[in-house]
């Protein structure tokens, strides 16, 4: 393993754009946001944090989960993949902050958590003193999500989202394991379904790998990358990198922002995937390789090379999307699926 590419930052500076615009690989922005009162707060204390982030709160219901003590916080599956091994239900943010609290003194405490809530929804105003301020092209297709996290100690396992992410550690501590999206094979994913948290998850113990039932994990793990995050650091990595993360206090706050540079129009290219499993996966190998070359071309090619050498006006649906063109190459793959 090696540790994440840091740039050392002047508090409340821009974000160094010019790092993500090519960026391919994890960086930290080392006390990017250690100016934010957030920051400040869980500084002196976990109650000082808690009470600011409870005077944004706007008293909605959260779903918290509880992840028994003999899970060590640990958020995965039951002993047969069947069922998370936590339970969750619904609270209000009081009465979660309450159970934070009252785990503060335990040997082995209960790890109670809430992930991925709306920063303005949830919290409003919490931005106008604690945000990025991100107004660069990139970010402004109209697809960024702003989410709060909030929980005890917890290590979520290793999984992949497919926006950008950059991560904000505001009270605590975390830490991140990386792995690049290629590493997928030799992370045993889990099933499609269920899944806790809504993705898929990588089976293999990471501080502790059965070398019998996963034997190529320890060549993830020599492509992995770690990041430190001390409160008002700022971690970005890019869509689909496999991410462990572990919450390391006992009250731990991080906000990210979830993004992809592309139009809205542009679809979400997991439902590709699933029906590329309904259409493609179970032919015989022979066509499946005839298939693959199929898809180079068309989509994972340059686009620009697949549609050089035809006028504009017979391009269709190999010139650049459109809106009007994203809808008509939808309606076209309705047809299709109710044929």
């Amino acid at each position: 393993m090696k540790m994440v590419e840091e740039i050392q930052c002047t508090p409340g500076m821009a974000l160094p754009l010019e790092h993500l615009e090519t960026g391919e690989t994890p960086l930290i922005f080392r006390g990017l946001a250690s100016d934010w009162p957030m920051v400040r707060a869980g500084l002196r204390s976990a109650e000082d944090a808690m009470a600011y982030l409870e005077s944004f709160e706007a008293g909605h219901q959260y779903h918290m989960y509880a992840v028994p003590p003999e899970a060590k916080g640990h958020i995965f599956y039951n002993d047969d993949y069947t069922a998370p091994n936590y339970t969750g239900h619904q609270v209000s943010f009081p009465d979660f902050m309450a159970s934070i609290r009252s785990q503060f003194s335990v040997e082995d405490p209960t790890a109670y958590y809430v992930g991925s809530r709306d920063a303005d929804t949830f919290f409003p105003g919490l931005r106008t003193q604690n945000d990025l301020g991100l107004s660069h092209p990139m970010f402004q297709h109209g697809n960024m999500l702003v989410s709060v996290w909030t929980g005890g100690k917890t290590k979520v396992a290793a999984h992949y989202d497919v926006s950008n992410n950059i991560a904000c550690c505001m009270a605590g501590r975390r830490r991140f394991t990386l792995y690049p999206p290629d590493a997928v094979a030799d992370l045993y994913p889990g099933p499609l379904e269920p899944t806790p948290g809504g993705q898929v998850l990588s089976l293999v113990d990471h501080e502790r790998p059965d070398a019998g039932r996963f034997p190529t994990f320890e060549k993830a793990a020599a492509r992995a990358q770690v990041a430190e995050l001390e409160p008002g650091d700022v971690l970005y990595f890019p869509a689909l990198w496999w991410h462990q993360v572990e919450a390391l206090e006992a009250f731990n706050v991080m906000m990210n922002y979830w993004w992809n540079d592309v139009p809205l129009h542009i679809d979400d290219p997991r439902g590709a995937l699933l029906h590329s499993m309904l259409a493609v996966r179970d032919r015989p190998a022979h066509e499946r390789k005839a298939w693959k070359a199929i898809f180079d071309y068309y989509v994972f090619d340059d686009p620009d090379a697949v549609r050089a050498h035809l006028p504009t006006h017979i391009q269709g649906f190999l010139a650049e999307l459109s809106p009007a063109m994203a809808r008509r190459l939808r309606a076209q793959i309705l047809r299709l699926l109710n044929r």
